[in-house]
């Protein structure tokens, strides 16, 4: 291991680091943005592997990953919204144009860690991995050059889909449901490092993050955190309510106040609140499940979400492969009761969710481990040109379809930003 002082590296050492890092068949880099978040955000670490044997494809595998040598690397990776279906009696039958692995971990042959001070370089050639970053060019390309977007539920039908969740909701089938749609192209040449480092400058959030995964690309700016075990405390922090921030200090503190007051996205905080302490009890000490902190509001960019803060103890012997089974997916995007939101999205929405609303992280060999929820990210096939990205919001039967489609415009936002481009 290497340690060398903040000080003494250039200013752009992390957009050095990152680019010699995705010419690697396995990369993922996890990016807090320096900002300040109940619980603290992701760690800065970046880790890398060439082609490797075939790693855990099953919550069932990776128990047996998570502690096989090299035991003091993470194992870094991510776990799609399908691993549903081995968790439940569910499945996925819609098309999908991306094919991510349902799961995918794996240990770097080396690895960064951004500490206070200093940076820790580990691996087998820690002063030759910095001089290899020290020397990666940071090429300047054009902005991208991406087509309209198309939808793969077009408006009218996405209204529709609302009105038909009212009436499932006013039927007594769910309380609330995640509703999910896709805009995508095709035959799309972009640089992956370059898009994920305009989208992280215009929307800078706690849980950012870049994958690779051969061909695949993540490029994550997910403000929301699903799950981290600090020792002994485990957190969850669903977001539920969204509202666009003000073009002026008066404008944005008549906002913030809107949605503090607004008793829809309040019921819908509070109903995934609930679920989450309910999924939290199945691996937690008794007595131990606690909400610190309920309809909290927090700035980004270009919105103020509502957060709210659920934590426990784990119970002994607990590991992170039990806490997925208890937890996954996040309530905040599937919706409640758990199993019939998620037998009702397959019904109504067009596109396999794959890695969006699953989620993105690291885990520690001490059992320690940290993953956001992957929304506001866009995906890419590099072989294929296919680029995608989703956004949703929850429908309740107070919802209207038209206000909630402009939210879900509203979350897209920075990315088509971003891409330069539009929905037709």
């Amino acid at each position: 291991m290497l340690s060398i002082p903040l000080t003494e590296l250039p200013a752009d050492f992390c957009a050095r680091a990152l680019r010699w890092a995705a010419g690697f068949a396995h990369c993922a880099y996890f990016e807090p943005n320096g900002l300040d978040y109940p619980g603290g955000p992701f760690d800065r670490l970046l880790a890398v592997a060439d082609a490797a044997p075939q790693g855990p494809a099953t919550l069932r595998e990776l128990r047996g990953a998570l502690i096989s040598p090299p035991l003091a690397a993470p194992r870094c990776g991510f776990v799609t919204y399908d691993v549903k279906n081995e968790i439940e009696q569910l499945s996925s039958g819609n098309p999908s144009g991306l094919a991510w692995p349902e799961l995918h971990f794996f240990a770097p042959t080396t690895w960064l860690r951004w500490q206070a001070t200093t940076l820790e370089i580990h691996g087998p050639d820690p002063a030759g991995v910095l001089a290899q970053i020290r020397a990666t060019e940071l090429p300047a390309p054009p902005p991208p050059a991406v087509p309209r977007l198309r939808a793969r539920m077009p408006k009218a039908d996405y209204l529709a889909a609302v009105a038909a969740v009212r009436e499932d909701i006013l039927n007594g089938e769910v309380y609330e449901l995640n509703l999910c749609q896709e805009f995508y192209a095709e035959a799309v040449a972009l640089d992956p490092v370059d898009v994920f480092r305009r989208l992280n400058a215009a929307s800078p959030t706690p849980f950012a993050g870049f994958c690779r995964w051969h061909d695949h690309y993540l490029l994550c700016a997910s403000p929301e955190r699903f799950l981290a075990h600090h020792d002994p405390v485990i957190i969850s922090q669903p977001i539920k309510g969204t509202i666009r921030r003000g073009a002026t200090p008066e404008e944005d503190e008549r906002q913030r106040l809107a949605l503090l007051n607004d008793e829809k996205e309040r019921a819908e905080n509070l109903m995934i609140v609930d679920l989450v302490r309910n999924d939290l009890a199945r691996v937690a000490r008794t007595g131990t499940v606690q909400v610190p902190e309920l309809f909290g509001l927090y700035p980004f960019r270009h919105v103020w979400q509502m957060i709210s803060t659920v934590q426990a103890e784990l119970r002994p012997g607990v590991d992170l492969v039990d806490v997925l089974r208890a937890t996954f997916p996040m309530g905040s995007m599937t919706g409640a009761p758990k199993i019939r939101a998620m037998q009702l999205i397959e019904q109504y929405e067009r596109s396999r969710r794959g890695l969006y609303s699953g989620c993105f992280g690291y885990a520690w060999p001490d059992g320690e481990f940290e993953f956001n929820v992957v929304i506001r990210s866009l995906q890419y096939r590099r072989d294929m040109g296919y680029l995608s990205f989703q956004v949703g919001s929850a429908i309740t039967y107070d919802s209207d379809p038209e206000r909630e489609y402009e939210e879900c415009l509203l979350k897209a936002r920075a990315m088509l930003d971003v891409l330069g481009t539009v929905i037709s």
